[in-house]
């Protein structure tokens, strides 16, 4: 029999499964997890009555409709957000104080101060290395990041070009770019700055409506390890 601990964790992982890939069916979840497609199908039935999460049949063929499983607003408010009301609140008063370009430009500076602190942190190293201490940090800081080497088939080419991914799967200043959107192009600077022998490219923004932040990491140095 299950123990209260073990129901709690296979739930967190769930929801942890379902904020990194973005949806699931239930059968793809017992698979990656582990756990029979029986129990995987309660802990739905028990994360959705408490509104953690939401589903949407599709229809495949002439079978029974696929339930797809995904995160309800609740949801990702389970992982950690430490600015959250309070700060942009606080952002708000400055508003109202400094003005909405003051508080851009605030905003900015802050970013540039940030970006100083991570090339510290960072030092020397591959890209490889360097962006897998940035995925340390952003994670101490509440973000869900992860980043995976970029494949190609351009074998041919003698000059192809090292790329990498990195991923943040939930926005730890969600709140604050609601309000303030520049602070997304700021942090999209801040990952350039802090790796200035590549190109950031951001492929994927929560605040479009996508299930994650992406952004491709393109090294200039040709025929070179990452």
């Amino acid at each position: 029999m299950m123990t209260t601990t073990q129901q709690h964790s296979t739930k967190q992982d769930i929801l942890q499964y379902l904020l990194r890939e973005g949806k699931a069916t239930a059968l793809e979840l017992a698979d990656s997890l582990e756990v029979s497609p029986q129990a995987i199908r309660r802990h739905l039935k028990d994360l959705e009555a408490e509104g953690l999460i939401q589903y949407r049949s599709l229809q495949s063929g002439m079978g029974r409709p696929q339930h797809i499983y995904e995160l309800t607003t609740q949801g990702r408010d389970r992982f950690p957000n430490r600015y959250s009301e309070f700060a942009v609140s606080l952002l708000d008063t400055l508003t109202e104080t400094v003005g909405r370009d003051g508080v851009i430009a605030l905003l900015e500076k802050q970013w540039e101060r940030k970006a100083m602190e991570y090339r510290r942190l960072l030092g020397v190293g591959s890209v490889q290395e360097r962006v897998a201490k940035l995925v340390e940090i952003r994670r101490n800081e509440g973000y869900m990041a992860e980043y995976h080497p970029v494949e190609t088939n351009n074998f041919q080419h003698q000059d192809a070009v090292n790329q990498l991914m990195f991923l943040e799967h939930n926005c730890a200043i969600s709140n604050v770019a609601e309000t303030f959107p520049s602070v997304c192009g700021n942090e999209l600077e801040m990952f350039a700055a802090v790796l200035p022998d590549c190109t950031v490219e951001r492929t994927q923004w929560i605040i479009n409506g996508e299930h994650r932040c992406g952004y491709l990491i393109t090294s200039q140095c040709r025929n070179q390890d990452l």
